[in-house]
């Protein structure tokens, strides 16, 4: 017997075009903010594991701040980038 699934709040409305616009500036945001997080990683020679470790769980934070639902999508995306970027930097395994 198949029962109807209840409706997301997302797939109940149309984005307006002030919606698709803020969510394009907020991804927007979001790529901007990673790519500074991992220049720091790469190119700061001062950084140490500790901050280094700090400052992508912050990014972290911030991601997950604008995106409240979509920690796999970061887990799946960025996570795997900053782990490059840390182990080949503190030649971790």
């Amino acid at each position: 017997m198949n029962f109807p699934q209840p409706a997301r709040p997302e797939q109940t409305l149309p984005l307006t075009q002030a919606e698709r616009d803020e969510e394009a500036r907020k991804i927007r945001r979001l790529q901007l903010m990673i790519s500074m997080v991992m220049s720091v990683l790469s190119q700061d020679p001062n950084l140490t594991l500790e901050e280094a470790s700090e400052l992508a769980a912050g990014a972290k934070r911030a991601a997950l701040a604008m995106f409240p639902d979509k920690e796999l999508a970061y887990d799946l995306l960025y996570r795997p980038r900053l782990q490059r970027i840390m182990r080949e930097r503190f030649h971790l395994q």
